[in-house]
């Protein structure tokens, strides 16, 4: 489906980005992964995509809090690949604080990570998708781009904004083959979800499974995690001719979080 195109992923050298570059790539795409990590198990990640499915991969270390950083991936990406046709935009951090509390630089990372840096990646890509009059872009946002909690004051804002920002890109870029959407997860079963659950049991002297029903698991009717893969089949999904017409959407995946 994607043979011959090019996609970068943002946040993508572990958990729900990894699952889409995975899946792009299993498509027929060429995929630049980024984040942080271990240089190792980011190479051994990088070189399994490429063995397993055939196609080309790069790794950009690119920091999503510095513009440059973010425009030069991208301009790499299209020297490489002679294009690029997906951007998703998955890189994100959180902290957790009362608002009167809440440290002035984590509001100003996660406002930079989770919001501007996909400002700054969607407008260094769309010159090239407008020119090929093809393009996707996918925005991770959150079931909390729709809803609040307690507590996440700057993560809550910028999905929200991301929402926004997705919904305004998807009207200029209409007439171009473009599409632009949202993917908001609820609780997704990753790597730092389990990290977080022995902490959790014994905060609260609960077994691991009740950590995964009533704390976790509180807000998702299903009581079930999403998962990456389920998450990466839905971003395969919109990159499909079939999902031509889907744009300027924010589709939950999230057990009925957001329902209620």
């Amino acid at each position: 489906m994607l043979k011959g195109k090019s996609a970068v992923v943002t946040g993508s050298t572990s958990g729900i980005g990894l699952a889409i570059a995975r899946a792009l790539a299993k498509e027929g795409a060429n995929v630049t992964i980024n984040g942080f990590g271990d240089k190792a198990a980011i190479e051994a990640e990088r070189s399994a995509i490429e063995k397993e499915f055939g196609v080309k991969s790069i790794y950009s270390a690119a920091d999503m809090t510095k513009p440059p950083e973010i425009v030069e991936m991208i301009q790499t990406a299209e020297r490489t690949f002679g294009r690029v046709d997906v951007l998703v935009n998955n890189a994100g951090i959180q902290h957790v604080a009362p608002i009167e509390e809440f440290p002035v630089d984590k509001w100003n990372a996660i406002i930079a990570i989770n919001l501007s840096a996909a400002f700054h990646a969607i407008r260094s890509a769309v010159p090239g998708m407008k020119s090929r009059k093809w393009g996707r872009i996918i925005n991770t946002a959150s079931a909390h781009s729709l809803v609040a909690s307690p507590f996440k004051s700057a993560y809550v804002t910028a999905k929200h904004g991301l929402t926004g920002l997705t919904k305004t890109v998807a009207l200029e870029v209409a007439t171009f083959g473009i599409t632009a959407n949202c993917i908001s997860p609820g609780y997704v079963w990753t790597p730092l979800v389990e990290k977080q659950i022995p902490d959790t049991m014994k905060a609260r002297n609960l077994t691991a499974e009740q950590v995964k029903r009533d704390v976790l698991l509180a807000a998702q009717p299903t009581k079930e995690f999403v998962t990456v893969d389920q998450v990466a089949s839905l971003a395969v999904y919109l990159c499909s001719d079939a999902a031509a017409q889907i744009t300027g959407a924010n589709l939950s995946i999230d057990g009925g979080w957001t329902a209620e």
